[in-house]
């Protein structure tokens, strides 16, 4: 079986990984000449991201990268702590959260992908795709080169091409939603905020959400999320210099410790708007199916985009392993990941817009635990959830 993997960012590489570690031929075409990664931003991969990419044998060189996140702690704009919790489960490394540039990690797996023989092919710009009837798909890319394999996967992000093929109404910028904030962020090492190592601090306002955390080396890493009109793509192509830390810091005023960060940071405050894709649109379309961002993208709030898109890697390939032909495969693989993305989407979107999120039972939390467990072991052949997500 050969899979074309359309997008060479995260989603795209971790899928590559995992259908190597099943004995699929992946071969991955990426749009941009050299990468496909935005090199300003920073992510963090919780748990399950982790577990994830250690089923692709790539946690120990994503771990090598950006540094482990092993406490949060929840405070008031004027310092008041209001919680503390632990991240991971002591003395499982696996479990830790880590903090690192999208670039970092994209460079990761892309470096392990090349170490394992997989072609990952830049410059290759997907702009349609055709099926020959007898269970083949063709890539079209804009320079009129092809490629055909058994499977087509839309890993390409946000304003993914492949959904535009999958879903010509929605696709494109045509399916995504603004998630209601503007997102900031940036790194400074001239301010050093009150912190303990392998923490990252958490402070809600009055429309705005502020989070930190302090590399080993010093450096801070921080993020805002200001409630606010979607910011226009002529603001974001050539903001004046200093315009998005004239905007924020009216909106911080009251609380010093994000003020002060955004402060020392400057001119070098980047700015974005949150998105997601709303529910319910199709993921695949004959033999192309949408994966992470390209089908499920959610708002940042949850900070779990690249834990989804390695988990997706490796329920596609335990799919294509299990499953008796690609649509039984694709099929199966869509029952087992539609409910869990599409919550995440619902409940990160709700945490952007501020409204209410009922916390999770006890006994859900404990059913979707055994659910992921199962979906990410190896040794156990996939299967559709049992119950509702």
């Amino acid at each position: 079986m050969h899979a074309l993997i359309i997008g060479g960012g995260i989603a795209g590489l971790a899928s590559a990984l995992a259908l190597e570690r099943v004995g699929v031929l992946a071969t991955v075409h990426e749009a941009h000449p050299r990468s496909g990664e935005d090199i300003g931003a920073f992510l963090t991969i919780a748990g399950n991201g982790m577990r994830s990419l250690d089923r692709l044998g790539a946690a120990e060189a994503v771990a090598e990268t950006g540094f482990a996140l092993t406490d949060l702690r929840s405070a008031t704009p004027d310092g008041q702590v209001q919680a503390d919790r632990r991240l991971d489960a002591p003395g499982d490394p696996l479990s830790r959260f880590r903090c690192l540039r999208r670039a970092d990690l994209r460079r990761a797996l892309h470096d392990e992908a090349v170490r394992r023989g997989i072609t990952v092919r830049q410059g290759e710009r997907f702009i349609s795709a055709r099926h020959d009837g007898q269970g083949s798909v063709s890539a079209v890319f804009s320079g009129g080169g092809e490629a055909s394999g058994d499977v087509l996967v839309g890993a390409d992000g946000l304003g993914s091409s492949v959904r535009s093929y999958v879903d010509p109404g929605r696709g494109g910028a045509a399916g995504i939603r603004y998630a209601g904030q503007n997102i900031f962020y940036g790194y400074t090492r001239d301010h050093e905020p009150p912190h303990a190592r392998g923490r990252i601090d958490m402070i809600r306002g009055q429309g705005w959400f502020f989070g930190y955390t302090v590399s080993p080396e010093g450096e801070v890493f921080w993020f805002a999320r200001l409630s606010a009109p979607e910011l226009t793509r002529e603001e974001l192509s050539s903001p004046a210099p200093g315009a998005w830390e004239r905007r924020l810091m009216p909106a911080l005023g009251d609380a010093p410790v994000p003020a002060r960060i955004v402060e020392a940071t400057g001119e070098r405050v980047m700015a974005t708007n949150a998105h997601d894709i709303a529910p319910g649109a199709p993921w695949r379309k004959g033999g192309a199916l949408l994966i992470g961002d390209a089908a499920h993208a959610a708002s940042p709030a949850t900070g779990q985009g690249a834990s989804m898109a390695a988990e997706d890697a490796v329920v596609l390939a335990k799919a294509l392993r299990d499953c008796d032909g690609t649509e039984a495969a694709l099929n199966a693989y869509e029952e087992v990941r539609r409910g869990r993305a599409e919550e995440n989407v619902r409940r990160s979107r709700d945490m952007s817009l501020e409204r209410p999120v009922d916390p999770v039972d006890p006994e859900t939390a404990r059913r979707r635990e055994e659910e992921l467990s199962r979906a990410l072991d190896w040794d156990i052949p996939l299967t559709a959830p049992t119950t509702g997500s």
